[in-house]
């Protein structure tokens, strides 16, 4: 069965800091911008590691698979593991097949298409012949959406297939702009059809439940999420029981703070991940 959690509803709190012990960290805005890392974050995620702090970074992007993650991480100066990266596509497979869906329509990038090899892809952006879906999977295409691909996704959709949000992100930083991720697109085929979409990433409690539940601790405020998103970061991570922590880095704009603030309260606000530890 799917469960929808698309992380709306407002979360304040008034709560002093807890002590953290394990901390969820983002990859795009808190790990890195665009090309370059975030200057210190490399040197943070390597006192976490020294100090035996456990972390996993997660990371709503669905352009990018986990070994190009991987290799991007590498390449800013990152010392992780592959195990130590969770991702809203791998997650998505994950409800695809615990659902028990045979046909999966993709609608994500080149590189989420390499961590759902298990499916079995039909039409959308697989390259394969249409055809009937059982479910409908939605990533952020960006640029890449064209009205045929809208249209054959709504098809889908209202001929009875489910539909799947990799995350449901309102927009993320690209260069000097902010850009649509997936968010937007989702609601579109949501208005059209009267579906709802089963979240697979953030700010779903599933995905940050299966974050710290790999770490091997409980789901309490003894963790703490590190991103750049006051909703998928923040709120997502509150709603699910844990600390979210804001940083002033990436998508950040103190006016989305000054005006969702009342509703969303950080648990702490950091110039950037190098705070850390």
């Amino acid at each position: 069965m799917l469960v929808h959690d698309n992380g709306s509803l407002p979360y304040a709190t008034t709560m002093p800091p807890d002590p953290v012990s394990a901390y969820l960290i983002d990859l795009e805005g808190t790990l890195y911008s665009g090309d370059a890392p975030i200057a210190g974050a490399a040197e943070a995620v390597a006192r976490l590691r020294s100090r035996g702090v456990p972390f996993r970074l997660v990371t709503n992007t669905t352009s990018r698979s986990r070994r190009m993650l991987m290799e991007r991480l590498t390449a800013f100066g990152f010392d992780v593991r592959a195990d130590e990266l969770l991702t809203a596509t791998l997650a998505g497979v994950e409800l695809v097949r615990a659902a028990g869906f045979a046909r999966v329509a993709p609608f994500v990038p080149a590189g989420a298409l390499e961590d759902m090899a298990r499916l079995d892809l039909r039409g959308g952006t697989s390259g394969r012949p249409h055809a009937a879906a059982d479910v409908v999977v939605v990533g952020d295409l960006g640029e890449r959406w064209t009205f045929a691909l809208l249209q054959e996704a709504f098809e889908q959709v209202a001929a009875g297939a489910a539909l799947v949000a990799l995350s449901r992100d309102r927009y993320y930083r690209q260069g000097e702009r902010l850009a649509l991720d997936a968010g937007p697109f989702v609601a579109a085929l949501e208005y059209a059809t009267g579906t709802s979409a089963a979240l697979a990433g953030k700010p779903g409690a599933a995905f940050f439940t299966g974050a710290v539940h790999s770490l091997g601790l409980a789901m309490d405020r003894a963790v703490a999420m590190v991103g750049d998103d006051l909703r998928s970061d923040v709120e997502g991570a509150q709603r699910a029981g844990l600390q979210g922590w804001l940083v002033r880095t990436g998508k950040f704009r103190e006016e989305t703070l000054r005006h969702e603030g009342m509703m969303i309260t950080p648990d702490r606000i950091l110039g950037s991940v190098a705070e850390l530890g």
